[in-house]
């Protein structure tokens, strides 16, 4: 299980989602990914996609003025 950072900042929705997306599907099931961007849409759209496609979302909230949001790979 291996543990990765996404730096998504800067990127203006719907381009935070897309970029998990992206990454997710070079991941293993199990495996984790903190997600970091500055668009505050994030926080919902990040999360609604991990629903969506049976991601576990382990954390989402705000640090300073970033939004993170960590989560956990679902079965494909």
């Amino acid at each position: 299980m291996s543990h990765q950072v996404l730096d998504a900042r800067n990127l203006l929705c719907p381009l935070p989602v897309i970029r998990a997306q992206d990454r997710v599907k070079q991941l293993q099931p199990g495996d984790v990914l903190e997600v970091r961007c500055t668009d505050p849409g994030a926080l919902n759209d990040i999360p609604a996609w991990c629903r969506i496609n049976g991601h576990d979302v382990l954390q989402a909230g705000e640090q300073a003025e970033e939004v993170v949001v960590t989560l956990r790979v679902g079965e494909s």
